[in-house]
């Protein structure tokens, strides 16, 4: 039953982001901004249109936050959406490198001193 008010759905029309992620939960496994995404896969024609974009585009490596910024779509959606093809394994998750540990300060002054021995 459809009211005079309703008008049916359009292309390019706002799509509600629980349908972008199939109504799945937030999922940011081990994902933060600067995690970098991979394709290792070509996309399938019956993706979604969003995950599909994400193995194009991810052909060489991109940030969590350089998809998020290119499909215009929330960190956490992005995730979702990420979580599912990594567990699909169409996409690779690269944790970013770590900082590098800094030595102790002690340790730095013992080398400091050795030197000037020399």
């Amino acid at each position: 039953m459809t009211s005079e008010h309703q008008t049916p759905w359009e292309e390019g029309t706002p799509v509600p982001l629980y349908v972008v992620t199939g109504g799945t939960g937030s999922s940011a496994e081990g994902f933060n901004l600067v995690t970098l995404i991979a394709s290792r896969s070509e996309p399938d024609p019956a993706m979604q249109p969003e995950q599909a974009a994400i193995l194009t585009m991810c052909t060489y490596p991109l940030s969590v936050a350089e998809v998020s910024a290119y499909l215009s779509l929330p960190f956490s959606v992005v995730t979702v959406l990420l979580s599912q093809l990594v567990e699909n394994e169409r996409v690779e998750a690269i944790a970013p490198v770590p900082v590098a540990a800094f030595p102790e300060r002690g340790l730095l002054e013992a080398v400091i001193h050795g030197l000037r021995k020399l």
